[in-house]
């Protein structure tokens, strides 16, 4: 099994740099906020700082478990420690629940008795520059989490991201209350964020689910890989060379792939060890940070466990396609 790593990453901050980050903004926007509602009394203030309290807290989580599936491979661990980051992106997701419900909490009550807001000028100043802080680790982590193909870092800068369009609205409602007088204007802005931040909180945590129950790697990848087989599949003087059982999986940062590799049973062991090699290279080259698994088979002729499930693939090979497994659409996958 073979992997690499990409040379695009080698520019992007590290996971856990920009976990450091977040856990720094958070304090700075936590601070702002609270003292933003100690100046104004706004309830919807308060939900916003509530919602920077539970981003340090992920973020300190993200640091552990970032660190965690940066570990490698060891006996009791043989395919690494990437599955780590859905625990956090799944912690994530329940703490934006938990913070939802605190703001519902806080917030209910002010429906019926709406207190007055003081010293709206500077809360809502105050508040802008926690945004602003936020919004530009959002836009950093949501790019590093794409180069490194992080489900930890999108999670974290999709949670910052909820966190500005929540303040917009916190902002937004304090506005309309300023100009209006309807104090209770506040408690339904309030409540607004809350539903909006569940919404987020539901999309993390179903994100997780499916990493942890290794769902299958992304289209733009598998499309990368079938391109990198059909350009190999070919017919030979003494035989065909193709492929078929193949599989693809994501642990956070890590992507993984096995595949047989059928092969004329005249060719020498060294021939088809040559052609091996050549693809591997050729699947990490097309598909960054990939670990292969590749097992070589005569034409013809499957492992027993693949026939015993009867999931053997087709042995006529009197007039063999090189790409008979692999289809215009997609690889036989499982």
């Amino acid at each position: 099994m073979s992997t690499s790593a990409s040379p695009t990453t080698h520019k992007v901050p590290t996971a856990r740099a920009l976990m450091l980050a977040s856990a720094g903004v958070a304090v700075f926007t936590i601070v702002l906020k609270t003292l933003a509602w100690k100046l104004t009394g706004s309830v919807g203030l308060l939900a916003d700082a509530l919602e920077s309290l539970v981003n340090l807290v992920a973020a300190l989580f993200g640091l552990w478990m970032v660190t965690l599936a940066a570990r490698p491979a060891d006996k009791d661990h043989p395919f690494g420690h990437g599955k780590a980051e859905y625990f956090s992106s799944a912690f994530e997701g329940l703490m934006i629940f938990a913070a939802a419900i605190g703001i519902f909490w806080t917030a209910i009550p002010r429906l019926w008795e709406p207190e007055p807001l003081t010293r709206m000028g500077l809360g809502l100043a105050l508040s802008l520059v926690s945004s602003l802080a936020n919004g530009v680790l959002a836009v950093v982590m949501l790019r590093a989490s794409r180069a490194r193909r992080s489900i930890a870092l999108e999670a974290d800068a999709r949670h910052l991201l909820a966190d500005v369009w929540t303040s917009a609205g916190v902002l937004l409602g304090l506005l309309v209350v300023a100009l209006t007088g309807h104090l209770w204007l506040d408690a339904v802005v309030a409540i607004a964020v809350a539903v909006n931040i569940v919404r987020e909180g539901a999309r993390l945590l179903w994100r997780s689910a499916q990493g942890l129950m290794d769902v299958a790697m992304e289209a733009r990848d598998c499309a990368a890989i079938d391109a990198t087989l059909r350009r190999h599949a070919r017919d030979a003087d003494d035989g065909p060379v193709r492929f078929d059982h193949i599989v693809t999986r994501r642990a956070g940062q890590q992507s993984f792939m096995g595949l047989h590799m059928h092969v004329p049973g005249a060719w020498t062991l060294t021939r088809a060890a040559i052609l091996r090699d050549a693809v591997e290279r050729d699947l990490i080259g097309a598909v960054p940070g990939l670990s292969t698994r590749i097992e070589l088979l005569p034409i013809g002729q499957e492992t027993v466990s693949e026939r015993l499930s009867g999931q053997a693939g087709p042995e006529n090979t009197e007039t063999p396609s090189p790409i008979q497994n692999l289809p215009d659409t997609e690889p036989e996958r499982r």
